[in-house]
């Protein structure tokens, strides 16, 4: 059973962190990319941040470049995006997704249409 689970979202001022992670089963981190997409209201979803489990290359949005950071625990299949100082356009849902690659330009690495539920993540002016 292949699933993404995702937490950490939450209200916080500009300025401040969260930490959202993703835990992913039914399949091995190591062969694929994985990270996160986010959509705010009356806009098209974009990609973020990604990691890719074989060599731990990473993908940053122009837009985050700077604030976020993306690392992952291989051995737990988890991946962590940790968001610092935060602004009101970050305000969106974001899901985990193992469909990095697309977004990235990693060719040849795998991809799976999987998503986690999406986490909260609103950041007040």
């Amino acid at each position: 059973d292949v699933q993404l689970v995702e937490s950490g979202g939450g209200l916080v001022q500009a300025g401040g962190s969260l930490r959202l992670s993703c835990a992913a089963s039914g399949f091995t981190f190591d062969d694929y990319g994985i990270g996160w997409f986010r959509q705010a209201p009356g806009k098209e979803r974009e990609g973020v941040s990604c990691i890719r489990g074989s060599d731990g290359s990473t993908y940053y949005a122009d837009s985050v470049k700077g604030r976020f950071t993306i690392s992952s625990d291989n051995a737990k299949n988890t991946v962590y995006l940790q968001m610092n100082s935060l602004k009101p356009e970050d305000t969106a849902v974001y899901y985990c997704t193992a469909l990095c690659a697309l977004v990235a330009g990693w060719a040849g690495t795998n991809t799976l249409d999987a998503w986690g539920q999406g986490t909260l993540v609103t950041v007040s002016s």
